[in-house]
């Protein structure tokens, strides 16, 4: 696989971008402990529409803060939307990213660098009402250094984990989906990274992902297995997922989740993305961490829950996201044979 996929976002329309193309980057930030605080943040450009947006989510340990924000693609320099700033230091290695002042009370100036090589595929799934979703998505390992102020207190972050997600074509993806995972678990020397969707009756829409060594090597995943616990609002509990790469090798990975948060419908996902909203539009909220919010009663049932991993005696850390369709037709079924 080569470095062929640019960082840089892109800055204007051509005549062969579709009405709904996007262009859009993710980083995810959490302590080792998969402790609060953890951080999600990106932002994406809507070239067709004149559109650039960006969110941050803000998760500590009683509450989640949501940030929103976005203007006109024509009157930003390409590299910065309300209080983020970004830079491709070097393509595929190192981003630079700043936070400023803003109403969730988090600022951030950090470095990502990566620590092992991208995953990068082409996602192409005919969707229920006709709409073909196509689009190129790459998935990354990497680790930070510099300063993360929440609420006036300053932290060093060097070595934290994180992981980021580039996708840049048309994601219209709607109906007959039951389950969707983007999981990506963080070990010393590699990190599991791949991306599953399953109809309502189990049957595999979609995979794609690699076992991503930290000396350079990739190991496609072509199988996943899971038994994942739910509760009755459809938040994960915990789970364990087998996999099996093209190298012959099988892993069975189990993940705590019980740090709460990481709500994406407050980072706009759930069609609020790329809206034509005019210049410095924000919005903010929070989420109480008490139940009373959570996959069935947001916009979006997507979350990406900060996690610890247990592989092999093995600790790691990341993000598993999930969502389980609320459709009164699905019911969640395990393929790790009991």
């Amino acid at each position: 696989m080569t470095d062929g996929f640019h960082d840089a976002l892109v800055t204007r329309t051509t005549e062969d971008m579709p009405e709904k193309f996007f262009d859009r980057f993710m980083f995810n930030l959490h302590p080792d402990g998969a402790a609060a605080p953890s951080v999600i943040l990106g932002a994406g450009v809507y070239a067709p529409r004149n559109v650039v947006d960006g969110f941050v989510v803000l998760t500590t340990a009683s509450e989640q803060r949501n940030l929103r924000f976005s203007t006109e693609h024509s009157d930003t320099d390409g590299a910065s939307v309300g209080p983020l700033k970004w830079e491709t230091v070097e393509d595929n290695k190192i981003w630079r990213i700043e936070l400023g002042r803003n109403r969730t009370g988090l600022e951030l100036e950090l470095f990502w660098h990566a620590r092992a090589p991208y995953w990068l595929g082409s996602v192409e799934v005919e969707n229920t009402d006709g709409n073909a979703t196509a689009f190129d998505h790459l998935f990354q390992p990497g680790r930070y250094e510099g300063k993360l102020t929440l609420d006036g207190a300053t932290t060093d972050v060097a070595g934290w984990y994180g992981l980021r997600d580039r996708s840049r074509g048309v994601r219209t993806m709607s109906g007959g989906q039951g389950l969707h995972i983007w999981y990506q678990a963080q070990f010393p020397d590699r990190t599991f990274g791949f991306l599953l969707v399953e109809d309502r009756d189990g049957g595999r829409i979609l995979l794609e992902g690699a076992v991503m060594h930290d000396d350079g090597r990739l190991d496609d995943i072509t199988d996943v297995r899971h038994d994942l616990v739910f509760t009755s609002g459809n938040d994960l509990v915990s789970g364990t997922v087998e996999v099996v790469t093209a190298g012959g090798a099988t892993y069975r990975v189990d993940a705590d989740a019980s740090a709460g948060g990481g709500f994406m419908a407050g980072g706009g996902y759930g069609g609020h993305h790329g809206k034509v909203r005019g210049r410095d539009f924000e919005e903010f909220d929070v989420y109480p961490l008490d139940g009373t919010v959570g996959p069935k009663t947001l916009d979006s049932a997507l979350t990406d829950r900060c996690c610890t991993f247990d592989w092999d005696g093995q600790t790691g850390y990341g993000i598993f996201e999930f969502a389980l369709s609320r459709s009164s037709s699905y019911t969640y079924r395990a393929s790790i044979a009991a």
